[in-house]
């Protein structure tokens, strides 16, 4: 979809600054794409009220808008990534493919395929053992269809924002990597034997990534950072909300919370606009698929 963007002309020399965008989250983004080029902006919203702009240096503005123009044509076969009605968020589809993996294994466990629970599961003698496969196998297993719903319906929608925000391999293998994460920090806090299964620790990675995404705006110019603090606020009080039930693993939620916001953390600070490294993307995906396929090798083989 073309995107307007604010071009120098003679007639325009006072407002030589100013690049105007549809929305505050499209404001944001662009400011992050801007950023990892060296080029500074603040963020406003018009004086009429109406979208948002990114207020550079005079002297930065052709090359800001250039930036711009190149992150457009590299960007418009993103169909995956939709724009959520009624709202500023951005939505991965691709994160249902994920899941309806999972619900396929789910499947073959409840019909004949038994030996992949018992085989995948997370055991802790089995762990200590030198079975490490399993920190990673368990997070793709599910112990019954309520169990395995509920992480589908959540998990779609925290990956599926994840993937549009960092893109969708990096999200994919930081998600993967935060469910094995809680996993090995229920290993170390729960008293022997501890057994478990389930992808809510992935499903907290992903939270945690956008918590980490929220509070990584603060250091842009805005004005409204207090709408941000409070974004902040919201994802530890859905973590709390979904993630700290009795009955659950409420340690290996918190482990994936943690382990997704530090690694999102670290993309927001290290990596201007991540979801739009493609390479970056693509090998992270590769790599999260090849440590699932050789864990259930290992699995399977044992």
């Amino acid at each position: 979809m073309a995107r307007a963007l604010c071009f120098p002309t003679r007639a325009m020399e006072s407002e030589l600054s100013v690049i105007r965008a549809r929305s505050r989250k499209e404001a944001m983004d662009w400011s992050v794409v801007l950023l990892s080029q060296g080029i500074e902006g603040t963020i406003q919203r018009n004086e009429e009220d109406v979208g948002w702009s990114i207020v550079v240096e005079p002297q930065d503005h052709a090359r800001a808008v250039e930036v711009l123009r190149l992150y457009h044509q590299e960007n418009r076969g993103r169909g995956w990534v939709q724009k959520i009605p009624w709202s500023e968020l951005v939505f991965d589809v691709r994160s249902v493919v994920w899941f309806a993996l999972l619900a396929a294994i789910f499947g073959l466990a409840e019909n004949g395929f038994d030996a992949l629970t018992e085989k995948g599961m997370m055991d802790s003698h089995a762990v200590r053992a030198g079975e490490w496969w399993r920190l990673f196998t368990a997070t793709m297993l599910h112990a019954n269809l309520p169990h395995l719903l509920s992480n589908v319906t959540i998990g779609i929608v925290f990956l599926g924002l994840a993937m549009a925000t960092y893109g969708p391999g990096l999200a994919l293998l930081c998600g993967f990597l935060s469910g094995g994460a809680g996993n090995v920090l229920a290993l170390w806090l729960y008293p022997e034997p501890h057994r478990g299964l389930g992808a809510s620790g992935m499903v907290m990675g992903a939270l945690g990534l956008l918590a980490a995404h929220t509070f990584s705006m603060l250091r842009l110019q805005m004005p409204d950072r207090q709408l941000l603090i409070r974004s902040v606020f919201s994802s530890i009080f859905l973590l709390v909300l979904l993630g700290f039930d009795p009955s659950s693993d409420v340690i290996a939620h918190l482990g994936g919370f943690i382990c997704g916001a530090a690694l999102g953390a670290g993309m927001s600070m290290r990596i201007g606009a991540p979801a739009e490294k493609v390479a970056l993307n693509t090998i992270s995906g590769i790599v999260c698929g090849a440590i699932a396929a050789l864990s259930w090798y290992l699995a399977l083989r044992h």
